[in-house]
């Protein structure tokens, strides 16, 4: 154990010396003169294309005027036709607005807790659920009122002389037998 603790001592001791014990400073050489400066290179051939960085100048990462929509629509936006206005083609119209009004029989109506919907039957067999709100109709008519015992739609189109004209139709459900 002597032996240990003394050779611990030594190594600790030689270790103090080491890094205390050089504090001589060594004198260093003066500095080199400067090199005589050099005759001005040819200039160099103008690049094709600008380099860009961003040491070039500061970009606002909120300046959106050159950046594309991500939320616009790749097809082109038509604007609806203003309500009362005839439609150039039938090519345009749902088929629940190809029929009369009139000519639509209810078939049944579903009491809803929010709203409720009814089942119509066009001229060639074709069922639809509508509720409140929907088109129906080629004189763009609106489902106005549901009912538990009828289906209330109102028409609106422009007379010749320019006035627009609103008729009520009802439709009314079917009486079982």
């Amino acid at each position: 154990m002597k032996r240990n603790r003394s050779t611990q001592y030594a190594v600790s001791l030689l270790l103090l010396a080491l890094v205390f014990g050089c504090s001589k400073k060594e004198e260093q050489p003066p500095p080199a003169p400067a090199p005589p400066p050099k005759p001005a290179a040819p200039a160099a051939p103008a690049a094709v294309q600008q380099q860009l960085s961003s040491a070039q100048g500061k970009v606002d990462p909120l300046d959106f005027r050159k950046r594309t929509d991500p939320f616009k629509p790749y097809a082109p936006v038509v604007a609806a036709p203003a309500p009362g206005a005839a439609r150039a083609r039938s090519e345009e119209l749902l088929p629940i607005q190809s029929f009369e009004v009139s000519s639509f029989k209810v078939s049944g109506i579903i009491a809803g807790l929010t709203e409720n919907r009814a089942l119509l039957i066009d001229p060639k067999g074709k069922g639809y659920v509508v509720r409140q709100g929907m088109q129906i109709g080629p004189n763009d008519g609106r489902i106005t009122r549901i009912t538990s015992t009828s289906v209330e739609v109102v028409e609106s189109f422009r007379e010749d002389s320019g006035r627009v004209v609103k008729r009520k139709i009802v439709l009314t459900l079917a009486k079982k037998r």
